[in-house]
């Protein structure tokens, strides 16, 4: 390949034009990132952790290209599903401290966009 068809073909790769951030359970971490993965989105994570419950989450950094929100976000609804898990919390005004289980929805994924105003890979 020559110096013009490989400027050629630099100027023709889309470069990302929206920053993803998904927030996920660490159990659903693997699925979701073979699934970005499997539609060619660059992804990158790292540990975090959640307020409320206090569980271990990952935040995915995914790069879209123009056009490719859609398949991320079908992506990340199927791979990352809800679960209902059961917190123990004391009865108000029972003598005993006698926990009673409380079921709680966690799990999905929180999703952010942001646009992406200069994009280089150096």
């Amino acid at each position: 390949m020559g110096p013009s068809q490989l400027l050629e073909a630099v100027m023709d790769t889309p470069s990302i034009k929206l920053l993803m951030l998904a927030v996920v359970q660490e159990q659903d971490l693997d699925t979701a990132n073979r699934a970005l993965e499997q539609l060619g989105l660059p992804v990158v994570f790292f540990s975090s952790a959640g307020g409320f419950l206090g569980r271990r989450n990952v935040t995915l950094l995914i790069g879209l290209r123009e056009g490719t929100e859609g398949s991320a976000l079908k992506a990340l609804e199927e791979s990352c599903r809800q679960r209902i898990e059961y917190l123990t919390l004391p009865l108000e005004g029972s003598p005993l401290p006698m926990p009673a289980p409380v079921p709680v929805t966690v799990g999905g994924a929180t999703v952010f966009g942001l646009p992406v105003e200069r994009f280089e890979e150096i």
